[in-house]
């Protein structure tokens, strides 16, 4: 069978395709044109940039005191925002501009706990309306996205940061907040002290923050959190005592003088919350150790060095004084503070030391001790890795001194008391005393016993040399010169470990921006359609999904399949923060 002529075949062949197809009736034109094409409306596909909407990741670092918002793959949030009595005016409230607004402050505080306008959240969850905290939440989030992410109401996926051991019934309002008043099809939980690790390029850490309510000492092996230790020890107690502290410069009593701290500090005489957080942030320092310089000095005499007895020696403390104006008291008043008296508050709240360490609770050891006994009760390969990668985080280590004095009081602890988690009079006792300790006992640590060899000297006498047997156990290895040389090739360095060291970080949100950008999977993933039917009733622990989910929770390949797959059955957990 034949095909009439006037149509064109099927499949035409190549030469027809390079000759333009001359089978064709249509005459060409004479001048080079666009061939026609189907017209495509421009509102079809909608605006550009629905097209990355599913790329696009947003950011969200939850704090008591501040909220970071952006987008994953930034090196910064596009916005900090931080709560206050002016974020809860409504619209139409032009009280801000009459006269004296300001000075009434004690008016429009009254009846509530110092300093309560200024959190987003509490710790203390008795008696506290939840509700308000997701208003908050969603007025702070809802201005972020329309002035400055500049997003439409396209669904958008969330990488929600939070501080570990977050209680359920604040992430409970905190996700009907975001699921049931935006568009937001799933929530990632990502944890603060890992993120902080990830920003600083290392995979275990000894993340230190000194946040608002407490202060927290996680560490973080692999990727996963080991154990995070605590004390009340943290801004919110240093605001409270600089508000002692200048309540007693202002009534002329000596700064140290201890007064009951009240819930509700309204009087006349004493300054408001934003002066002493101010006065907290820009004039506090810390000293340095007392034994700082002890661990300098080497053995014998200190060497003394000529100077001429006509100059005046410096005092050791700098008590130059600092005029501070305080405007919130009545009537203000300039106060003059000497320099070395400012950094009283500083170390009256993170370390004490003027009180012995068995006055203490549990929840408020001073800092430098609580991280001491963090690295003492981990185990020996974590605690070698952790301990070289020490990280200050949180408002309060912006504190000029405060970091060094932190590390330096962690070093002196371990280089008086080593690392044997068991102490007391008797131990002490046991260890001085020869007669109470076996002379055949030996460390593990000092291999075999050694023995003891006669050899004839030159003079024909026979003296004893103390000489170990060769065991293979502690024979050192053959040096591979092959592993050497690739070594030397690629440039590897081992990994530090088994000294103290301090390293820097980005901070956990950029961390979290990092693990969005790279597409790292979270903790745990929480979908909108799961939520809305359960609620956070449907949270399973992690030991009802998966038993391997329990013992590593760490950000692998593996840890997502099984968020899929336990999500695909109709269960889902949230990670660290669900277990109890």
């Amino acid at each position: 069978m034949s095909s009439s002529a006037g149509h064109s075949l099927p499949h035409r062949a190549v030469s027809s395709i390079r000759a333009g197809d001359r089978t064709s009736t249509q005459a060409l034109p004479a001048t080079p044109h666009t061939p026609p094409r189907a017209s495509v409306v421009p509102s079809a596909f909608g605006s550009p940039s629905t097209l990355r909407a599913d790329d696009e990741v947003l950011v969200v670092e939850l704090g008591s005191r501040k909220l970071r918002i952006g987008f994953g793959g930034d090196a910064a949030p596009k916005k900090i925002a931080s709560f206050g009595p002016e974020q809860q005016r409504r619209a139409g409230d032009f009280r801000a501009w009459e006269a004296g607004y300001h000075d009434d402050w004690r008016h429009r505080a009254a009846g509530k706990p110092w300093g309560s306008d200024y959190e987003l959240w509490q710790l203390d969850l008795r008696g506290k309306d939840l509700g308000l905290v997701g208003d908050k939440l969603e007025r702070e989030l809802r201005e972020a996205f329309t002035k400055f992410l500049l997003i439409d109401s396209r669904p958008r996926r969330i990488s929600l940061v939070l501080p570990p051991t977050l209680p359920i019934p604040l992430i409970s309002s905190v996700f009907d907040t975001i699921f049931t008043r935006f568009q937001i099809p799933s929530i990632s939980l990502l944890s603060s002290p890992v993120m902080s690790a990830m920003a600083a390029g290392t995979r275990s850490a000894l993340v230190i923050n000194l946040g608002w309510h407490e202060t927290t000492v996680t560490s973080v092996y692999e990727f996963r959190e080991v154990y995070t230790w605590r004390t009340i020890r943290a801004g919110k107690l240093l605001v409270e005592e600089t508000y002692q502290f200048l309540t007693n410069i202002i009534q002329g009593r000596p700064a140290t003088a201890r007064a009951e701290r009240t819930e509700y500090k309204l009087e006349d005489n004493v300054v408001s919350f934003e002066e002493c957080e101010e006065f907290a942030t820009r004039m506090l320092w810390c000293k340095r150790a007392v034994n700082q310089l002890s661990q300098d000095t080497t053995e014998g005499l200190p060497t003394l060095h000529e100077q001429d007895e006509s100059e005046t020696v410096a005092p050791a403390d700098d008590r130059v004084p600092v005029a501070v104006e305080l405007n919130s008291c009545k009537p203000p008043k300039t106060v003059e503070i000497p320099f070395a008296e400012l950094a009283e508050p500083c170390e009256t709240v993170f370390f004490e030391p003027n009180l012995s360490t068995s006055c203490f609770d549990d929840h408020e050891l001073p800092v430098a001790l609580l991280a001491y006994r963090a690295l003492l009760q981990l185990p020996l390969d974590v605690r070698a890795v952790c301990m070289a990668r020490i990280i200050f985080t949180g408002g309060c280590s912006n504190i000029i001194g405060l970091k060094g004095r932190i590390f330096d009081e962690v070093s002196l602890l371990a280089k008086e008391r080593g690392w044997d988690p068991v102490r007391g009079k008797a131990y002490d006792q046991y260890k001085a005393n020869p007669n109470l300790r076996r002379s055949s006992s030996r460390q593990s640590g000092e291999g075999p016993t050694p023995t003891v060899v006669l050899t004839e000297s030159g003079s024909g006498t026979e003296e004893a040399e103390t000489t170990r047997p060769i065991n293979p156990a502690y024979a050192p290895p053959d040096i591979d010169h092959v592993e050497d040389a690739i070594k030397k090739e690629r440039n590897y360095k081992p990994a530090v470990q088994g000294t103290l060291r301090v390293i820097d970080s980005l901070g956990a949100w950029c961390g979290a921006s990092l693990a969005a950008q790279l597409k790292v999977p979270a903790l745990a993933t929480v979908e909108r359609e799961y939520w809305l039917q359960q609620g956070v009733n449907g949270a399973c622990r992690p030991n009802e999904v998966d038993v391997k989910a329990q013992q590593r929770q760490s950000m692998g390949a593996g840890g997502l399949v099984r968020g899929q797959a336990s999500q695909a059955t109709g269960g889902w957990t949230l990670g660290i923060w669900g277990a109890i």
